[in-house]
């Protein structure tokens, strides 16, 4: 029995851990998928590219594109996080 826990450490430890721990949503990317997950109301983003994600948040944050819920969800998020979220997404569409 202990042969398969170092087994399991070793393989957390190395390339198959490192993996799971890339799929991991940055925070505040659950957020996103109450409105965008596949089939909902708002439409799914992902698989979008990270430029256009960065940018609508960006927008939102700004002003510049209104929006009642989405402005005040980017504000939460810096520039750093955004981008975080934006290339988790985009990711996640890619097959």
């Amino acid at each position: 029995m202990r042969r398969w826990g170092m087994v399991a450490a070793w393989l957390l430890a190395g390339p198959v851990g490192m993996a799971l721990a890339a799929e991991r949503p940055p925070p505040g990317a659950s957020s996103c998928a109450g409105c965008h997950a596949e089939g909902a109301a708002m439409g799914a983003i992902d698989g979008r590219p990270e430029t256009e994600i960065v940018e609508a948040l960006a927008a939102y944050r700004s002003g510049e594109r209104p929006a009642s819920v989405m402005s005040r969800i980017a504000k939460g998020f810096s520039d750093e996080e955004s981008r975080a979220i934006a290339a988790y997404l985009s990711r996640r569409g890619q097959p």
